[in-house]
């Protein structure tokens, strides 16, 4: 994923869309960076629930995801 933010005020995380994202939108994820956590929601719902992980957690599964 390359980082874009596309808001972000201080007050609200910068949410970014997945370089992996589907070029029409239809199954698109953002995520955002914080200094304690990465969040994923997705892109077509923005007041849906959103998935939080530590640093640590995150790392794990993308190397995980990486290697299947």
């Amino acid at each position: 994923m390359t980082p874009n933010p596309t808001s972000g005020n201080g007050l609200e995380p910068a949410w970014f869309k997945s370089s992996h994202s589907n070029p029409d939108g239809a199954a698109c994820v953002e995520v955002a960076l914080t200094s304690v956590s990465i969040r994923i929601r997705d892109s077509k719902n923005h007041r849906s629930p959103h998935l939080a992980f530590a640093p640590s957690e995150w790392a794990a599964f993308v190397s995980y995801a990486a290697g299947h």
